[in-house]
C-alpha cells in the first residue's frame, strides 16, 4: 500500500496485538461493542483470525519482521468493517449463528460495525495469501462498503426466514467477495506461486465430482508443466492430499445437509469423486475418525 491515505503505524500496532473473537457459543444481542470494533475507521476493512491459533497469530503478526513459521492456519477468518446498519436493531447489536459462518452487527448513531466470522476451509483464497494483511487497516471503495452493507441489512431483515445450511454459502461468498475485490490490488502483488496455488485450488473444487482428476489434468488446465504444479503444493501433503481434503469437506458438508439425508452413502461418496463407497468410507474414517454414517448420524442428533 502506497503511503497515500495509510493508517498510522501506531493503530497498525494496536490492530496487530488484537485478538478478540467472536464466540458464536455466547454471543448474544445484548453484548456490548468491543473496543477494538469501536477502532475500525470507517472506509477500512480488517481481517482477523478467528479460533484456536487466533491468539498466537495476531502475536506472530505484531513481530518484525514476519516470524518463519507459515503453518500455523486459524479455524476462521473475520471480517470487520463500517456499514449503514437497519436503525431497528437493539442499540447492543444482534448476532446470528449459522453452520460454519457467523454475522454480528453493532448499530453506531453514523455507521455501525459488521462481524462476519467464516471458516478458512471454506475460501479459495489460501491462508498463506492473506496471512499479511491480518490485522491491517484496508481501504475500501465506496461501492464495496454499499454492497456489503446492502447483503448484510438484507440478511439482518429477513434472517428468520432463512434456511441455516442455505445462509452459509451466501456469507461464505460475501465474505470472499469482500476479500478479493478489497485486497485485490495486495493479492495481485503476491508471487506468482501463491497465484498458481489459488487457481489450481479452484479448478480441484470445480471437478471435484471426477474421479480422474488427477496432477497431468490440472497441470494441462493451468497451462504449467506437472513438475510446477508440484512446487506449487511442497508445502503440505502435496497435490493428492489437497484433492483428497478438498472431497472430505465436500462429504462432510453434504453428509450435515439435511436437504441429502435420503441420499445414500455410495450416492454422495460419487459426488465427492470416490471410485466406490468402500474407498470413502476407509478413507472418511481415516481423515474424519469416524464412518460416513456416524458422522450423519451425529449432525443428525446435533440438529
Amino acid at each position: 500500500m502506497g503511503g497515500a491515505g495509510r493508517v498510522p503505524a501506531s493503530l497498525e500496532r494496536r490492530f496487530a496485538m488484537l485478538s478478540p473473537v467472536l464466540a458464536p457459543s455466547s454471543a448474544t444481542a445484548a453484548e456490548p461493542t468491543s473496543s477494538a470494533d469501536d477502532e475500525v475507521a470507517a472506509g477500512y476493512l480488517v481481517v482477523r483470525a478467528s479460533g484456536a491459533n487466533a491468539a498466537r497469530i495476531a502475536m506472530e503478526a505484531a513481530r518484525e519482521p514476519a516470524p518463519p513459521r507459515p503453518r500455523a492456519e486459524p479455524d476462521q477468518l473475520q471480517l470487520v468493517m463500517r456499514a449503514s446498519l437497519p436503525r431497528y436493531l437493539p442499540a447492543g447489536g444482534v448476532g446470528l449463528t449459522f453452520p460454519e459462518c457467523t454475522l454480528r452487527a453493532v448499530p453506531a448513531e453514523r455507521q455501525g460495525t459488521v462481524l462476519l466470522t467464516v471458516a478458512t476451509t471454506k475460501l479459495s483464497i489460501s491462508f498463506a495469501e492473506l496471512r499479511p494483511l491480518l490485522f491491517r487497516p484496508v481501504p475500501v471503495d465506496r461501492p464495496l462498503q454499499t454492497l456489503f452493507a446492502a447483503a448484510v441489512a438484507h440478511v439482518l431483515v429477513v434472517s428468520e426466514s432463512l434456511d441455516p445450511h442455505g445462509i452459509r454459502p451466501y456469507l461464505t461468498g460475501l465474505a470472499e467477495l469482500v476479500l478479493r475485490s478489497a485486497l485485490r490490488t495486495e493479492l495481485n502483488r503476491a508471487d506468482a506461486i501463491a497465484t498458481r496455488r489459488r487457481d489450481a485450488v479452484v479448478f480441484i473444487k470445480e471437478n471435484l465430482a471426477d474421479p480422474t482428476l488427477s496432477a497431468d489434468r490440472i497441470a494441462e488446465a493451468l497451462f504449467i508443466s506437472r513438475r510446477r504444479l508440484y512446487q506449487l503444493f511442497d508445502d503440505g501433503d502435496g497435490v493428492s492430499g489437497r484433492i483428497r481434503q478438498l472431497r472430505i469437506e465436500r462429504a462432510k458438508e453434504l453428509l450435515g445437509d439435511p436437504a441429502h439425508a435420503v441420499r445414500g452413502i455410495g450416492e454422495i461418496s460419487r459426488q465427492c469423486g470416490f471410485a466406490n463407497a468402500a474407498h470413502f468410507s476407509r478413507t472418511f474414517r481415516k481423515v474424519v475418525g469416524r464412518t460416513p454414517r456416524e458422522f450423519r448420524d451425529q449432525a443428525r442428533r446435533g440438529q
